[in-house]
C-alpha cells in the first residue's frame, strides 16, 4: 500500500513509519514540523534503508496539501497531525480547535475529493472524559471530555462517523490510545517534546538526564493505590503495530471501528516513576504538586476489540518501556540531531 501518514516526523508516526516500511509499504510524510524535526528523516532512512518521501506541509494550508494529493495515488492514511498536550489545550483551546478540526476537515475534503477512502485516526481515551467505570469499553460511546484536546478529538470522532453514514466507501478506524511512552530500542527514535514536556515519562527523562531538578507529581489525592493518578501505558512500539493491523482491518472493511488501544492495565505516577529509577539505576526526585485541570483519577483499557478484531496485544511491559526511554535520552542527550 501507499499510505499517507500525516505528523510522519512525530513520536508515534515516526515509528509507524518504521513498521510500514519495514513491511513493505510506501510511505509518504506530511508535517509542518512544528513538534518534529527534519533528522527524523535520515534515522528513519538508517533504520529501513530508505527514506520515505516527505512534504514539509501544515494540514491547514489546503493547497499545499491538495498538491500531495495531486502528486501521489493513495491507498490509506494514517492521521497523526495534531497538537496533543492537555495541559496547554486548556489555556490555548483556540489554536487547538483551529489546528487540530479545520486542519483535519481539509484533509478528509481531499481524501473524499480524490477517492481515498481508508483511514487510521489518532484518538485518544480522553475522549471517554470522567464518566465511565473503568476499564473503559469502546461501547462507551463518547463523554464529556475535561480538557479542549479531547474534545478535538471527540469532534474529530464525530466528523468521522458522520462521513462513514454519508459517503459508504469510506472505511474508518478510530484508535483511542491511551499513553503511549518509549522509543525504539535502536535508541535512533524517540520522544522530543518542544520545551518544558507536558507528559510524564519524558519529564522523567529530562529529571534522569539532569535537565529539570526534580518530577512535579500533580496531585496525590486521587481514589488510587498511592493517590496519584493512573494510567495505561503502551510502548510506542506495540501501538505503531497497531496501526498497521488497523490499516489492514480498514483496506478490508467499509464503514467506522472504534478501537482501544492500551495495556489494559494502569500505572500510578508513583509506580512509573520507580520503573524508570529501575531503568536508569539511580533514585529521581519528586514534589507533590496540586492537580492539573482537566486530569482525571483513573484511565485504563478495556483491550478486548483489539484482539478480537485486530489480533493484536501488547508485547512490551512498564519496565521495557523505562529502559527503551531511557536509553534513548543516554544516546540522544540534544535530542535528535
Amino acid at each position: 500500500m501507499r499510505v499517507l501518514v500525516t505528523g510522519g516526523t512525530g513520536y508515534i508516526g515516526s515509528h509507524t513509519t518504521v513498521e510500514l516500511l519495514n513491511l513493505g509499504h510506501e510511505v509518504v510524510i506530511v508535517d509542518n514540523l512544528y513538534n518534529s524535526n527534519i533528522h527524523v528523516l535520515d534515522r528513519i532512512e538508517r533504520l529501513c534503508h530508505q527514506r520515505p518521501k516527505f512534504y514539509e506541509v501544515d494540514i491547514l494550508d489546503k493547497e499545499k496539501l491538495r498538491t500531495v494529493f495531486k502528486e501521489n495515488e493513495f491507498d490509506a492514511v494514517i492521521h497523526f497531525a495534531g497538537y496533543k498536550a492537555v495541559g496547554e489545550s486548556v489555556s490555548k483551546p483556540i489554536t487547538y480547535y483551529q489546528n487540530n478540526i479545520a486542519g483535519s476537515l481539509n484533509l478528509y475534503e481531499l481524501m473524499n475529493e480524490y477517492g481515498v477512502y481508508n483511514i487510521v485516526f489518532s484518538s485518544s481515551a480522553t475522549v471517554y472524559g470522567d464518566n465511565f467505570e473503568v476499564p473503559f469499553k469502546e461501547e462507551y460511546g463518547l463523554g464529556d471530555t475535561t480538557n479542549p484536546y479531547g474534545t478535538t478529538k471527540k469532534f474529530n470522532e464525530m466528523i468521522l462517523s458522520d462521513i462513514a453514514k454519508a459517503h459508504e466507501k469510506f472505511s474508518i478506524v478510530l484508535l483511542r490510545y491511551f499513553n503511549p511512552i518509549g522509543a525504539h530500542p535502536s535508541g535512533l527514535l524517540g520522544e522530543v517534546p518542544n520545551g518544558i514536556p507536558n507528559n510524564l515519562v519524558p519529564y522523567i527523562a529530562k529529571v534522569a538526564n539532569g535537565e529539570l531538578p526534580c518530577l512535579n507529581v500533580f496531585g496525590d489525592d486521587y481514589d488510587t493505590k498511592d493517590g496519584t493518578g493512573v494510567r495505561d501505558y503502551i510502548h510506542v512500539v506495540d501501538l505503531a503495530k497497531a496501526h498497521i493491523k488497523a490499516i489492514e482491518y480498514a483496506s478490508k472493511h467499509n464503514g467506522v471501528e472504534v478501537i482501544n488501544v492500551g495495556s489494559g492495565k494502569g500505572y500510578t505516577v508513583l509506580e512509573v516513576l520507580k520503573a524508570y529509577e529501575k531503568a536508569c539505576h539511580k533514585t529521581l526526585p519528586y514534589k507533590i504538586s496540586p492537580r492539573r485541570p482537566g486530569d482525571i483519577a483513573t484511565c485504563y483499557a478495556d483491550t478486548h476489540k483489539a484482539k478480537q478484531l485486530l489480533d493484536f496485544e501488547v508485547e512490551f511491559d512498564i519496565d521495557k518501556m523505562c529502559e527503551d526511554s531511557y536509553n534513548f535520552t543516554l544516546k540522544n542527550p540534544n535530542g535528535i540531531e
